[in-house]
């Protein structure tokens, strides 16, 4: 039987998130030991729950159409990794630190939102329906998380990193 183009885009892009989401469960936990603010410290430890779950939802979706769960590097993610590694070296500790961790964090989130979107509407014009309803619960999952995120950032850590005066 062959596959179709749609469907060969969809595994392909299956298998990006699929390594995204195995390093994201190694570079969130570096994260949580940089950053200061207790919220940021919650949101980051909740996340990295969601984000393990994430990797057995999509293996889930590996196995509703018939393929091994496999990852191939993703290129991205790969880079929004490194950038935020960059940001926690650089960063001053404390506010403005957390403050990075956020930057770095909703810059992850939001090609998690793009590719589960892309992925779920794939899954939807493939006529993939359990997949559909997974992709959906994580993507709901990852806008959730870039909100909190946001709610952090305004609540105090960027308010408290704009008090702080640069150092000499």
């Amino acid at each position: 039987m062959e596959t179709s183009q749609l469907m060969q885009l969809f595994e392909d892009e299956l298998k990006d998130i699929y390594w995204a989401e195995n390093a994201l469960t190694k570079a969130i936990p570096k994260m949580i030991q940089k950053a200061t603010s207790e919220e940021l410290v919650d949101a980051l430890t909740s996340h990295l729950a969601e984000t393990k779950k994430h990797v057995t939802y999509v293996e889930k979706v590996f196995e509703l159409i018939g393929k091994k769960a496999e990852a191939v590097k993703c290129e991205a993610m790969a880079g929004l990794t490194k950038e935020a590694e960059e940001i926690m070296e650089e960063c001053e500790e404390g506010a403005m630190r957390d403050a990075g961790i956020i930057s770095a964090a909703q810059k992850i989130e939001h090609y998690e939102i793009a590719t589960y979107g892309t992925l779920r509407q794939f899954a939807e014009t493939l006529g993939l329906n359990k997949a559909v309803e997974i992709l959906l619960t994580i993507l709901d999952e990852e806008k959730a998380a870039d909100v909190k995120l946001t709610e952090v950032a305004v609540s105090a850590v960027n308010i408290e990193a704009a008090e702080l005066q640069e150092a000499a």
